[in-house]
């Protein structure tokens, strides 16, 4: 499997300076970047390292769910994952991310409430995405459409 590459080019200090995330391999976008607006309820226009996490992770947990969905013996029809990334303050100090909420809607064609549950529960846990982030806590909501 290939490495993927992300650059970030940063001046100035943590509360006063910028930066731009560079998405290197796929070439699709460079995005600026602060830390007032990433402390921010407003992006206004800029992204944030939870953003880029919870981009990873609802891709990567689509792509799981999808396989485990066939292998389990259905097919997917449609799949709306958002994964929702919060931060908060680390008591040992600085920030960390406080929780992972992953919601996934389907309509799938072969399983049922129960079968579609299961699957979604191994991708949670199985995503490698998933897999990087074991401290944080991951909660899941799925269900059929």
């Amino acid at each position: 499997m290939p490495t993927r590459t992300a650059r970030t080019a940063w001046t100035g200090t943590v509360l006063e300076g910028s930066g731009q995330v560079e998405l290197s391999s796929s070439k699709v976008g460079t995005y600026d970047v602060t830390f007032p607006k990433r402390a921010a309820e407003d992006a206004d226009g800029t992204t944030s390292p939870e953003e880029l996490i919870a981009a990873a992770h609802s891709s990567c947990y689509a792509m799981s769910l999808s396989g485990l969905i066939e292998r389990a013996g259905g097919t997917p029809q449609s799949l709306e994952i958002t994964a929702d990334v919060s931060v908060g303050p680390d008591p040992a100090g600085g920030l960390r991310l406080t929780g992972i909420q992953l919601t996934v809607r389907g309509e799938v064609d072969g399983l049922d409430d129960e079968g579609f549950a299961k699957a979604a529960e191994s991708a949670k846990k199985g995503c490698p995405v998933s897999k990087a982030l074991t401290g944080v806590e991951i909660t899941l909501d799925a269900a059929l459409d």
